[in-house]
């Protein structure tokens, strides 16, 4: 998916691009021809990726995104270092779904998951949207997720912040369109394991996890990383304000406990 010839290489911003999907969709956009600039505030995943990755294309910038001054500065700096900016993939989140029960769940526990993984986009796009006016292949792609589709128990703020970034991404498409382009992607069961910077001792994956997904398995971070590609494309250049599932068909399949 090479972008065109005629044009300066895009610039696009992926936040949490240290490690998981973010980091996928940014080793991907740089195959692509991309010049990254990855919003990371986890040092270890800052100092792993810097490495990983080719610099004179990748701009590794330590931001808290839920943190508008730090956010602006970010933008700032990237659209400096490159000269522009054509994407934003939103895709930084406290990626834990799990809360207190609903009776037990502290307000600033609450508030927190909704700073990270929803008013993080909203301060992003606010930020980048001054520059991506000034391209004339602007998309942005937030990073949601099938549970903001449907639950498990003790999810409520992980499923609000996710279900209220599908709205969001709908509202801008039609506030942006038609010079830049907003969709979402959400993520069912990804094994973000091989691309993570902390040690991680979970155990394989078994085979009945894998049978849970019509397709046969769990999925990986290029799967996400090559539909988010696509998304910010010329080849989408029909497509905004909508959510692409990719869970491997798992949440269309029925499952019964015995």
């Amino acid at each position: 998916m090479r972008q065109e010839t005629n044009f300066a290489p895009p610039v696009a911003i992926v936040t949490g691009g240290g490690q998981g999907i973010g980091r996928a969709a940014a080793e991907r956009l740089l195959h692509d021809g991309y010049r990254v600039s990855i919003f990371e505030r986890d040092a270890t995943a800052r100092a792993v990726v810097a490495e990983a990755l080719p610099t004179e294309r990748t701009l590794v910038l330590d931001v808290d995104v839920s943190n508008e001054d730090q956010v602006l500065q970010a933008v700032v700096e990237t659209v400096g270092h490159f000269g522009g900016l054509d994407a934003l993939v939103n895709n930084a989140a406290i990626s834990n779904p799990y809360n207190a029960p609903i009776e037990q769940l502290e307000l600033s526990a609450w508030e927190n998951i909704l700073r990270v993984n929803l008013t993080s986009s909203f301060l992003c796009v606010k930020h980048a949207v001054p520059a991506l006016r000034k391209s004339s292949r602007a998309a942005i792609v937030n990073v949601a997720s099938t549970r903001a589709l449907q639950s498990e128990k003790n999810h409520e703020a992980y499923a609000s912040s996710k279900g209220a970034l599908l709205s969001l991404t709908h509202a801008l498409s039609i506030s942006l369109g038609p010079n830049i382009r907003v969709n979402a992607v959400s993520p069912g069961w990804v094994d973000t394991r091989v691309l993570s910077a902390k040690r991680v001792t979970l155990g394989p994956l078994r085979d009945e996890d894998h049978a849970q997904h019509p397709v046969g398995r769990v999925g990986q971070p290029s799967d996400l990383a090559s539909l988010i590609a696509f998304l910010l494309s010329a080849e989408a250049g029909f497509i905004t304000g909508q959510n692409f599932v990719a869970d491997g068909g798992m949440s269309r399949k029925m499952i019964y406990e015995e």
